[in-house]
């Protein structure tokens, strides 16, 4: 019966793993067509990427925190290694979430963006933070998908 629960929380712990994946692939790749845009100027094409990047961006980060952080903090997840690995990473995680949220309340305007004298080195430092994020996210997954040996 205790072999069952574990591949129950297992399978679990995998879907939820996929719906973050595709939702951070997403916006990765939002990410790089926005980059491509370069120089930005105030057009309804660059004003409707960047919408779509910023609901993408709030996406991702919603499916790391619910998919990844709360399946750990909710006690499905058993392993001490996860468990201590979730708490030294989860800081920084926190920091770039603050991060995220700040551009998207910057950025995440629509149609009447015009402002948009700082979003390329604000998307530099954005890439810099997403890419910290992931290995961090991606120390974790591999955590969570080794067996058990």
């Amino acid at each position: 019966m205790q072999a069952e629960a574990v591949m129950e929380r297992r399978s679990d712990s995998h879907s939820k793993l996929h719906t973050l994946l595709e939702t951070r692939t997403e916006t990765l790749s939002t990410l790089n067509q926005l980059a491509s845009m370069r120089p930005f100027k105030v057009d309804e094409d660059l004003q409707s990427l960047l919408q779509e990047f910023c609901e993408s961006l709030v996406d991702y980060t919603a499916s790391a925190h619910f998919q990844l952080y709360s399946y750990i903090e909710s006690g499905k997840e058993r392993r001490a290694t996860v468990m201590e690995l979730a708490d030294s990473v989860y800081p920084k995680i926190a920091r770039a979430t603050q991060f995220i949220l700040d551009f998207n309340e910057k950025y995440d305007c629509g149609d009447h963006c015009n402002n948009l004298a700082n979003l390329d080195s604000d998307l530099s430092q954005l890439g810099e933070i997403l890419a910290e994020r992931i290995q961090d996210e991606d120390q974790i997954i591999e955590l969570l998908t080794r067996d058990r040996k």
